[in-house]
């Protein structure tokens, strides 16, 4: 089934942004990319502000089913923490992506300050989902030496971002599995 234009457009600018940066790629790249004049973007997306704020939304509305699906398909939180690593892992693309909020943040002084607003609100859901995460880990076993859930999950988002941006600074997704295994020797 053919993409609409509107998908095609926000997919290329994820791509884009998620391997140059947010300030690595023009509408005159989309222009290209997707095979459309650059007017017919401004159709869609008047300015790159609000193509900023359309893919924070939708990367949102993403990673809150993964968790929804992660939640539905692993029975203990070691398992949850694993698939979620592995996620985060998986969007390196062997070194040469990050993750869209990761890639985001390296540009913030462009954003405007809705979508730094949206980051901040993935941020909180990612963060309270691992808190439930690490909460079933310590009640099950499956996640070792969990004292503080909360804690845990505050620690985490970021050890993850920092650990795709060494990795992606050096195209070398074993210093992501380097910088996790304090959380991969746990499970």
């Amino acid at each position: 089934m053919p993409t609409d234009t509107k998908t095609a457009l926000l997919d290329s600018a994820e791509r884009a942004t998620r391997t140059r940066g947010f300030d690595g790629f023009s509408y005159a790249d989309l222009s290209t990319d997707v095979g459309i004049r650059k007017a017919s973007i401004h159709h869609h997306f008047p300015t790159k502000a609000a193509l900023s704020i359309a893919l924070m939304e939708r990367y949102y509305n993403d990673l809150k089913a993964v968790c929804e699906e992660i939640d539905a398909s692993h029975d203990t939180g070691g398992a949850r923490l694993s698939a979620l690593i592995n996620r985060y892992r998986t969007a390196l693309e062997g070194g040469k992506s990050l993750c869209l909020c990761v890639s985001f943040s390296t540009s913030c002084e462009s954003l405007p300050g809705e979508v730094i607003a949206k980051i901040g609100h993935f941020r909180e859901m990612i963060i309270a989902w691992a808190e439930t995460v690490f909460a079933a880990g310590q009640t099950d076993g499956s996640i070792a030496h969990v004292t503080d859930p909360a804690v845990e999950a505050s620690a985490m988002l970021p050890l993850l971002e920092g650990a795709q941006l060494a990795a992606r600074v050096n195209e070398n997704p074993a210093l992501f599995d380097s910088a996790v295994r304090i959380l991969t020797q746990r499970l």
